[in-house]
């Protein structure tokens, strides 16, 4: 897009929050007045019905949706004129030989032996616990994949709130090149996703580049389809074929299962994208399965009596995966919150709760008292969603935290999209 073009879009945002600006803060809707109904967003992670009253409160001069909605404009302003990308973009064929199908290393894996002429690779690799490899930067399908999901996201909110068009249809234009136009659209699969060089082609574990912003993407459809200019029910309808395609993948293949059998964050993820695609796709019963069976398998087996995650707390990045994991227990009660279960209040045979998680991470997020465990790059922030999640759910102890917390880079934005969201200055 021209930055001309960017420019007038930008100060049209500037324009709109002058606008809102101007009505005094607080005030209510003048008596007699006709307020025309919104038409509520079929999200499966948000709250529809609480984007259609954010919309209103803003509309009522709200000064803290005000700040959230400056900090989104400006979010979405930055994705104007990048993008579309395709999976297609790269010049690595994967070894599935289509270039449709997502490719991606591992991160953490790394050569164990000195690169020679006989051993070029420097084979085999082994994996180090936190540490990035960058051979994994170089293959685009990684990088595009996050720009697609935090791209679409972004935009589609920014149309919800202030209206403009470039904002839709940039998103559309992203959503439909990667997932619906025939030239460019990726394999609803993952088999080629974090392999290892000299190793294996794909891994159960790369399921995990998806499931932490896929569900995102539902939303920002569901958003779109409330009339956005640029989203057509031909894309309505391509989305969701891929939506259903993919999740028949992920229910039936070796990959999925596996994924889903795992007992630390990835498990937790994949039940997660697992509940929130089968409500998109109209199968809620198994939403429903996947959410209730969490109650045992996540919260049971996943969380000690005192909150800890034992799984989390033994990585080299504890702090970091003690929220990662959370953030997705706190999205699945979202799900949950759609299919009539409420994982927020349930409690297992020795105490343990999503709760008592979210309050064990309470004095680092807050900076009362340091992070016991190990962590190489502890980010205070990080756990902000999940604390705002659990304090909206009822949590006395997070509600208490909010006020200490730490806003992320860009803005706490939870007034807007109140669902936990991955908060991080990397590339996931």
């Amino acid at each position: 897009m021209h930055k001309r073009t960017v420019g007038l879009l930008s100060l049209g945002a500037a324009i709109l929050s002058l606008l809102v600006a101007a009505v005094p803060t607080g005030a209510a809707v003048p008596a007699g007045t006709v307020v025309a109904e919104q038409r509520v967003p079929r999200t499966v992670v948000l709250d529809g019905k609480r984007l259609v009253h954010a919309k209103q409160r803003l509309d009522q001069g709200d000064p803290v949706r005000r700040r959230a909605l400056a900090d989104l404009v400006q979010q979405a302003d930055n994705w104007l004129g990048k993008g579309p990308w395709s999976v297609t973009d790269k010049t690595q064929t994967p070894p599935s030989g289509d270039k449709h199908d997502y490719l991606s290393q591992a991160p953490y894996w790394w050569p164990s032996q000195p690169k020679t002429p006989d051993n070029p690779l420097g084979c085999p690799y082994v994996s180090k616990d936190g540490q990035r490899n960058p051979e994994a930067d170089l293959i685009p399908d990684h990088s595009e994949r996050a720009y697609v999901f935090a791209s679409a996201y972004t935009l589609s909110l920014a149309w919800y709130y202030t209206g403009q068009a470039a904002y839709a249809r940039h998103a559309a234009d992203i959503l439909r090149t990667w997932f619906v136009t025939p030239e460019t659209r990726m394999n609803p699969r993952l088999i080629n996703a974090q392999f290892v060089p000299c190793g294996d082609d794909g891994r159960a574990a790369g399921l995990i580049e998806f499931s932490l912003g896929f569900t995102s993407l539902l939303d920002a459809a569901a958003i779109l389809n409330t009339g956005a200019p640029g989203w057509t029910p031909a894309d309505h309808d391509g989305f969701r074929s891929w939506s259903t395609q993919f999740l028949d993948w992920l229910t039936t293949s070796d990959f999925g299962k596996a994924e889903s059998a795992a007992v630390n964050n990835h498990g937790t993820f994949a039940d997660m994208q697992v509940a929130a695609i089968a409500l998109a796709v109209g199968r809620p019963q198994l939403a429903r399965q996947t959410v209730a069976q969490a109650r045992t398998t996540r919260i049971d087996q996943g969380i000690s009596p005192d909150g800890s995650q034992p799984q989390e707390i033994r990585r080299t990045r504890s702090y970091h995966y003690s929220a990662f994991n959370l953030l997705a227990l706190a999205r699945l009660a979202d799900v949950g919150r759609h299919v009539g279960i409420n994982l927020w209040k349930y409690q297992g045979p020795d105490g343990q709760s999503v709760f008592k998680a979210v309050d064990f991470l309470l004095p680092a997020a807050t900076g009362t008292a340091p992070w016991p465990y190990p962590e190489s790059k502890f980010e205070i922030w990080k756990a902000n969603d999940v604390i705002h999640a659990a304090a909206d759910a009822g949590d006395r102890d997070a509600q208490a935290a909010l006020p200490l917390l730490t806003p992320p880079p860009g803005g706490d934005l939870w007034t807007l999209r109140p669902a936990a969201e991955l908060l991080s200055s990397e590339l996931f």
